[in-house]
């Protein structure tokens, strides 16, 4: 499984991991605050399931992370700012979108740029 799992594109492993990383935390997030008793314990417990299958799905890339780091941050901002609206209805503010674009423009200089 783990031979044809590495044969997907870079990028689906980065991706997946992102999708997981922020939705298992905004799962615990609303374990915390907004749920008690065994909501809470379920919740908890599906957001360190998805939290594994983050670190899970990032190391089975067929990449070394420190070559897409830049690519998996900036991706993660953008996921983030997804998640937190579908999970909170949360919009991104202004200085959140300004600061963004600077993660996302570092994000493709520290992946594109050649020596």
């Amino acid at each position: 499984m783990i031979k044809h799992a590495q044969q997907l594109h870079p990028i689906i492993f980065i991706l997946m991991a992102t999708i997981f990383e922020v939705s298992g935390d905004a799962i615990i997030r609303m374990a915390i605050y907004k749920h008690s008793g065994m909501i809470r314990l379920g919740l908890a417990s599906m957001g360190a399931v998805m939290l594994f299958t983050y670190g899970v799905s990032l190391n089975m890339a067929p990449f070394e992370f420190g070559q897409v780091v830049g690519l998996y941050i900036a991706i993660l901002f953008l996921v983030w700012q997804i998640i937190n609206f579908i999970a909170f209805q949360a919009l991104p503010t202004l200085p959140i979108l300004l600061g963004g674009a600077f993660v996302v423009a570092g994000g493709m200089i520290i992946t594109f740029w050649k020596n």
